[in-house]
């Protein structure tokens, strides 16, 4: 038996949370713990146990169990080493609730808690920990709302709750955190103030004393609260990534931005925003991503908007006009449901399609379609069935559209993954077998995207469709034994632009990983496009089992023809009916002009006779239907803008 130089209830303690967490084959204390050279000692050791022993006895005061894969319960022995300051036990399957005895750790400066399995409420007792620099209960199934206790940490500087499960409206007392530091290891070594709150229930409004937190460099918010914008916003003049999505009903404007020349990333989509692109967009030197769409913003876009810094562009579903400027073909542009030419770009092909999506021009030359199908991600492949899937292997970007071979579909996708080790990667694929399916090869790859993912099937004939959404988890895993398998992918399914499924979760609907899946569902053609679209609304974990791993994910598509849509097909003959009478109408208009011209030309002995007296009725009649045809070629252009509108 060894001797160890600590308090005798530090010694008994430590052994048992040893034992507790079957840690002996990692951690076998043969020597004193506080011994400086012991393998445990060094910050980069794991399990870590570190101490200090300035003082006549030595006390722990760090302890790091990080990604081990521990379980059951925090014992409550871990609550007698007062000395600690530092707790790291992120990333593992720990549950049961976090103990009100917390708030006894006094010393503490550093609390790690993240991606857990615990459950319960943030206990109010953390409070306590005025000494707090860095508090991470993120990715956990906790329930209720913030304490309000959390204001006491006036020194708190990282703050993450992402997807931690807490709901209800944020404090106001957490006005008082105007410290929110997290150090960021760049080339710089700068430090950044960073708030992350996505994937929670928060409710309410966005707090205006957020705008105080004058230090902030990186603000997410992505929980479903309501707007507007706080014009207080305007004061976060450091900020360099900000995104805020979906918000509730919403009021909000682009103004408050005017000086906010700091920002990298700008990403404000899906928020019902109203007014114009500012033009002081020309004083961020520093704006590299730009997400605008799904508002309702107007106007023309400004070419001073598109920054010499500026690599992706969505203004994507904005009632915008004007152009993208010529001298920017390197730009990745998302401008589908705008009235933006974007000629400029190199891509001719995506071009095309924007307009046959704008309607200004065919979206094929060839007959309609009744089908498309599309191997997401991959190469082209035969189905079991049969059924052949195109490949789907273009390189999209952060803000990407492309039009596939023989035009029957396009896909875009817009979003930026963050702190991702591999890359802005937007495909995914594995060599692992694929169960529950006949086709493993169809599900081994797959389409992602960080946000929005949207397939259009083009130049269909109109009609009733089957729509089958093939999926496959092949990034997160379904261990029960490891931190691995606490990640959840979630986002919704627009079909048509109405929502088919919210909160759709492939592992849950398939009944784990790497198992195949097929949602059905049936949807009107009526303007000859499909459109399919795959939306991360700021919902499940970001980084479980690595960074950037969310957002949308689809294995494969099919589309086809169900039958065809009566009421489409009995409204397009009466329209063509419609069209085909006017015409004639005009002609023959036209032709009783000319016939009574050409009889008033001719001259006749017999004035009062009745073919005089028809064509006298003949030129009245004709002249009328050429005064119509004149009036009706001049307002043809109305007409079409206001039965777009109506489409809209």
């Amino acid at each position: 038996m060894f001797s160890f130089a600590l308090f005798a209830n530090s010694v008994d303690a430590i052994n048992k949370i040893i034992d507790h967490w079957n840690l002996r084959s990692k951690l076998n204390l043969s020597v004193d713990p506080c011994t400086p050279n012991a393998t445990w000692a060094p910050e980069t050791a794991n399990p870590r146990i570190a101490c200090d022993c300035s003082d006549t006895v030595c006390h722990i005061t760090n302890l790091k169990i990080y990604a081990l894969d521990i379980s059951g319960e925090i014992p409550q022995e871990l609550f007698l080493l007062t000395e600690l300051s530092d707790l790291n036990l992120n990333q593992n399957v720990l549950n049961g609730s976090i103990p009100p005895a917390i708030g006894q750790l006094l010393k503490m400066e550093y609390l790690a808690f993240g991606t857990n399995n615990f459950t319960g409420p943030v206990p109010a007792e953390l409070g306590n920990l005025t000494k707090l620099l860095s508090l991470s209960v993120g990715s956990n199934n906790l329930q209720g709302m913030l304490p309000p206790q959390l204001g006491n940490l006036t020194s708190l500087q990282q703050l993450y709750i992402d997807s931690s499960g807490v709901s209800g409206p944020i404090p106001q007392e957490l006005s008082n955190l105007k410290s929110l530091q997290i150090l960021y290891f760049s080339v710089l070594f700068s430090e950044k103030l960073t708030l992350w709150a996505s994937d929670n229930h928060f409710s309410g409004k966005i707090p205006e004393f957020l705008g105080t937190f004058t230090n902030l460099k990186v603000l997410r918010e992505e929980t479903n609260l309501e707007g507007p914008i706080p014009s207080s916003f305007a004061a976060l003049t450091k900020l360099e990534d900000l995104r805020i999505s979906d918000l509730g009903p919403s009021d909000s404007s682009l103004d408050f931005l005017e000086n906010l020349s700091s920002l990298s990333i700008l990403d404000l989509s899906f928020n019902k925003l109203t007014g114009q692109i500012p033009a002081s967009f020309k004083t961020f030197p520093s704006l590299q991503y730009l997400y605008l769409g799904s508002n309702n913003l107007d106007g023309d876009l400004p070419s001073d908007a598109i920054t010499s810094s500026l690599v992706a562009l969505d203004v994507s579903f904005n009632p915008l006009t004007g152009n993208v400027p010529l001298d920017r073909k390197d730009i990745s542009v998302n401008a589908v449901g705008t009235s933006i030419n974007d000629v400029n770009l190199n891509n001719e092909k995506a071009s095309r399609m924007l307009h046959c999506l704008q309607g200004n021009t065919e979206c094929r030359t060839k007959g309609p379609s009744t089908s498309f199908s599309i191997n997401s991600g991959g190469t082209e492949l035969a189905a079991a069935d049969g059924i052949k899937f195109d490949d789907d292997l273009e390189q999209l970007g952060a803000a990407s559209l492309y039009t596939n071979t023989n035009n029957r579909w396009a896909v875009s996708s817009t979003g930026v993954f963050i702190s991702n080790p591999n890359g802005p990667q937007y495909t995914a694929q594995t060599d692992s077998q694929i169960t529950g399916t006949l086709d493993s090869e169809l599900y081994k790859t797959a389409r992602i995207s960080p946000s929005s993912l949207r397939y259009y099937g083009l130049g269909l004939e109109n009609g009733v469709y089957r729509i089958d959404l093939h999926f496959a988890e092949i990034q997160m895993v379904d261990d029960p034994t490891s931190w691995k398998a606490l990640g959840r992918r979630v986002f919704d399914v627009y079909i048509q632009g109405e929502r088919v499924v919210q909160d759709f979760n492939i592992l849950n609907e398939a009944g784990g990983s790497k198992r195949a899946v097929i949602k059905t569902f049936e949807a009107n053609v009526t303007n000859t496009v499909m459109d399919i679209h795959l939306l991360w609304a700021g919902k499940g974990t970001c980084c479980i089992p690595f960074q950037s791993t969310f957002g949308p994910l689809v294995s494969a598509i099919h589309v086809s023809q169900v039958s065809e849509s009566k009421d489409s097909s009995k409204s397009n003959k009466k329209r063509v009916g419609k069209i085909l009478g006017i015409s004639i109408g005009c002609a023959a208009g036209v032709m009783f002009g000319f016939l009574s011209v050409a009889n008033k030309e001719r001259g006749g002995p017999h004035e009062n006779s009745f073919w005089e007296r028809l064509m006298v009725n003949r030129t009245a009649f004709g002249a009328k239907l050429v005064d119509f045809c004149f009036v009706r070629k001049a307002i043809s252009p109305h007409l079409k803008m206001i039965a777009t509108l109506k489409r809209k």
